[in-house]
């Protein structure tokens, strides 16, 4: 027998997507300003960026970052744990914490690293982890390192939950959701999850990357907007990236949670801490989202005319009421079509398609930003009713991948 090469296998695979229309291509961004970013010689208005306070080009960030980077220099130079952790980074834990209601707060470089860190640590053979079907797949992927049994629920079905906690009341159970589901744009049912977790004795963790800063009081997010303490639900984590325009994650939670992630999440003990010049920025971007709470209404009062525009032109707009609108288009190339379409009116709007979405569920993902004014809206909607899109026929549910 002849050992199959690994790169050769792969690049059959690259093929059979790409014949599918489901290639994934890198675009390059040369300038941005607010909304508005130039990539070659187009000048796109942009539509889906996770930017949505608008805080990413902000003076205040750019200010903090600059002073931090002069007196700190630009890496950590190590991880937290050896020499990496500095002042910076103490003090936006301590913020986080505050701002979401929590012991004690962590950081990780990336949203990936945490989940995967979390579930790694807390989780061993023998476990249950129960996740919705549409969770990000880092939350997935944290659980098949884990070693635990993964359990997947069809999206937001409580009873199917339910059930898949119930089938094994002996094992440690943790039941793991996103907050705002990224490619749907929707709203877990935390309470009732809350609740079922309760009832279960199951460990609650969510994921709310899309929901900090954009729901909840002072932006504190989804589980603030539920009304749901530490208590109902130990395991927060959320990132940096989206709504504060920085980059980075952190977990949040009971001391005894964070200190023994400090022990044994691997993700965070092996990685470089996140440059402190960064944390300074991310430091100013919470007090902003906490003090600045008319760009949440901002933000809202623009979702609220595109809903308005899109249901007044029949579009076939999923349910959502975050800052995530999701076209549904049904086949890759209907997705991909619309999206060049868009392009070339001067509007930047991402195709999704699968794997990232299930068979059946590509669509036009578009995200609304602070930065955004009303007028951006009326431009998308006006070229949006050019294409005369309409609703696919309704596909089977399948995995988010």
């Amino acid at each position: 027998m002849q050992r199959p090469d690994l790169l050769e296998r792969m690049a059959v695979q690259t093929a059979e997507r790409k014949r599918a229309n489901l290639l994934r291509r890198l675009r390059t961004i040369d300038h941005v300003d607010g909304p508005w970013l130039e990539s070659g010689s187009q000048r796109l208005l942009s539509f889906c960026s996770n930017d949505y306070l608008g805080l990413a080009q902000h003076p205040q960030l750019i200010g903090a970052l600059i002073r931090a980077a002069r007196e700190e220099g630009v890496g950590s130079t190590s991880a937290h744990l050896i020499c990496g952790h500095r002042t910076a980074h103490a003090e936006l834990e301590e913020a986080l914490a505050a701002w979401t209601g929590r012991e004690r707060a962590l950081l990780f470089s990336t949203g990936y690293l945490a989940n995967l860190g979390v579930l790694q640590a807390l989780l061993a053979r023998g476990d249950v982890c129960v996740q919705d079907k549409l969770n990000h797949a880092c939350l997935l992927d944290g659980a098949k390192l884990s070693g635990a049994e993964l359990k997947r629920y069809p999206h937001a079905d409580m009873a199917a939950a339910a059930r898949q906690l119930a089938a094994n009341p002996d094992a440690a159970a943790l039941l793991a959701t996103d907050g705002v589901f990224s490619m749907d744009g929707d709203v877990a049912p935390l309470c009732e999850l809350a609740q079922l977790c309760a009832r279960e004795r199951a460990t609650f963790m969510v994921d709310d990357a899309h929901g900090l800063g954009v729901f909840g009081e002072h932006g504190a997010g989804s589980l603030s907007a539920a009304n749901l303490s530490q208590h109902d639900v130990p395991l927060l984590m959320a990132t940096l990236g989206k709504a504060l325009g920085c980059s980075g994650a952190f977990v949040a939670g009971p001391a005894a949670l964070i200190e023994g992630l400090i022990q044994f999440a691997r993700p965070y003990i092996y990685t470089t801490a996140m440059p402190p010049a960064l944390a300074a920025a991310a430091l100013e971007a919470v007090q902003l989202a906490q003090s600045e709470g008319w760009r949440r209404e901002k933000l809202a009062a623009l979702i609220a005319r595109f809903r308005r525009g899109a249901a007044e032109l029949g579009l076939p707009l999923a349910a959502s009421a975050s800052a995530i609108q999701p076209l549904l288009l049904g086949s890759a190339e209907a997705a991909l079509a619309a999206a060049q379409a868009l392009e070339r009116q001067g509007l930047l709007v991402t195709a999704i398609r699968p794997p990232t979405v299930p068979a059946g569920q590509a669509r036009l993902r578009i995200t609304l930003s602070a930065a955004h004014e009303e007028a951006h809206v009326d431009r998308l909607l006006g070229a949006l009713e050019t294409l005369h899109l309409t609703a696919p026929r309704k596909a089977p549910s399948g995995d988010h991948v």
